[in-house]
């Protein structure tokens, strides 16, 4: 038996009777057997996304893209097509406001070569990190208004002329609209200050504070159209002192809130994490990586967590009463 080839085909536009038909037939008239697919709608803006076999397709890749660029202008949508192998080196864009420690902490590890991959841009909505930018020879482009307003149609203009496979929000502090989150559904990865599910949304670290917790955290996660709510791929705690203020939840969690995104990132580019029914699972190869102490990955508190968890008494059977003499 051949090997599959899964290639992924994204379709983002007006929501309309007939889309997903149109695209099928075109796929199963070129022998491309469908595996998986998934759709949405929000705003009225409609997705598809499909993960298909074109390990025997009977059409070429180039002729594949063409037919299916000329399926999207008719329908008045925006198709797109990943090959697995479209490329050795896979591109990073990086989202930003203004703070730096994600973004200067992903950059470290790209200059070390320590990413497995290129990063190829860094968009803000701000221009207050274009210096860490320039630093790392890696490109700026200012997309907000003077308020910080982002343009998203720019911004996807940057995405697609960059090539981008992955987008990583580094404490990017603007809501992405369908538009985009559409067009790279599970390709966002953002990194947020809290233990989410708990406190998502603006200000977290002060909502921790008021809400008196003993332990804060922060979260990797992908990217959905619910705020704070896509899957989490990886999390790191902390303590918080008595009288802790809401700079000090900072001081403790900005180092952590940059080595969870680089986690999360570093997974994703190794296609070591996977998607199932809302939840984040490590692939074999990879969970067997996690269990050896010498190399691998850190999804949550190391083994010292595990070693201080008491592990008795719980629930066990209960020995029924006896009645009579001893």
């Amino acid at each position: 038996m051949s090997q599959r080839e899964l290639t992924e085909i994204t379709v983002v536009g007006d929501d309309d009777t007939g889309l997903v038909a149109r695209v099928t037939s075109l796929l199963f008239e070129r022998g491309i057997n469908i595996e998986d697919l998934d759709q949405a709608v929000r705003d009225d803006l409609f997705r598809m996304t499909m993960r298909v076999d074109t390990a025997e397709m009977e059409t070429t890749r180039e002729a594949l893209r063409d037919d299916l660029d000329d399926l999207g202008d008719d329908l008045g949508v925006d198709v797109r097509v990943r090959f697995p192998a479209d490329r050795e080196t896979r591109r990073v864009a990086v989202l930003v406001t203004k703070e730096s420690h994600c973004l200067r902490r992903l950059c470290e590890a790209a200059a070390a070569g320590d990413l497995d991959a290129e990063l190829s841009v860094v968009i803000g909505n701000h221009p207050d990190l274009q210096p860490v930018a320039t630093e790392y020879g890696i490109p700026f482009h200012d997309v907000g208004d003077p308020d910080g307003n982002p343009d998203e149609d720019e911004l996807l203009d940057l995405l697609e002329r960059y090539d981008v496979d992955l987008v990583a929000l580094a404490r990017y502090m603007r809501i992405l609209g369908p538009n985009v989150v559409f067009r790279y559904e599970g390709r966002i990865i953002n990194v947020h200050p809290s233990l989410l599910p708990a406190f998502p949304g603006a200000k977290a670290y002060r909502q921790a504070k008021e809400a008196g917790v003993r332990i804060a955290g922060v979260t990797a996660h992908y990217v959905t159209t619910d705020l704070d709510q896509g899957p989490i791929i990886a999390q790191r705690a902390f303590n918080v002192p008595d009288g802790a203020s809401v700079e000090t939840l900072k001081e403790r969690g900005q180092p952590l809130e940059a080595e969870v995104l680089l986690e999360a990132v570093r997974l994703h580019l190794a296609d070591d994490i996977a998607v199932h029914r809302g939840r984040t699972e490590l692939r074999d190869d990879a969970a067997e990586e996690r269990d050896d102490p010498d190399g691998g990955y850190r999804l949550g508190m190391g083994p010292e967590l595990d070693r201080a968890t008491p592990d008795e008494p719980t629930d066990g059977p209960v020995a029924r009463p006896t009645s009579g003499d001893d």
